[in-house]
């Protein structure tokens, strides 16, 4: 098993605690609330994802052939979004990145209670951050 779909694995066990909606929408506002902001500096048009309703900021980084994600948003419940694909995604190769299936989601049962706008806002994320992912496998000519 990939080290990317354990920890969807390990996800989709902690939602499975949850009976209902809201203590699963909870517990994404929990996540989000846990996420380190990122400083101001990197709050600019160029990091912003476009697609997304609210406004969230996303910054890669290549260390030793992996990347690195953090991100920030102005909505917690999407901030909570954001820091599960960030858990999922973040220190793997950019192959491993544009590989992986988010299975996950489906799974926890997101595509179906998020709102349009919510679900657009999700998939500019991945879209995002497989972007990343395609330049970064460009750059390092793997």
């Amino acid at each position: 098993m990939s080290a990317i779909n354990k920890v969807q694995d390990e996800i989709i066990e902690e939602f499975s605690d949850f009976s209902d909606w809201m203590d699963k929408y909870a517990y994404i506002i929990e996540l989000g609330n846990s996420v380190e902001p990122i400083e101001d500096k990197f709050k600019t048009p160029d990091n912003i994802i476009e697609g997304c309703q609210s406004r969230v900021w996303l910054v890669a980084d290549e260390n030793e052939g992996k990347i690195d994600f953090r991100a920030d948003s102005d909505a917690i419940i999407v901030k909570g979004l954001i820091s599960l694909l960030i858990r999922v995604l973040s220190g793997h190769t950019p192959q491993e990145i544009l590989d992986c299936d988010l299975y996950f989601l489906k799974e926890i049962g997101l595509q179906e209670h998020l709102s349009p706008t919510r679900s657009n806002g999700l998939l500019a994320m991945i879209k995002q951050m497989r972007v990343y992912a395609f330049a970064y496998k460009a750059k390092l000519g793997n």
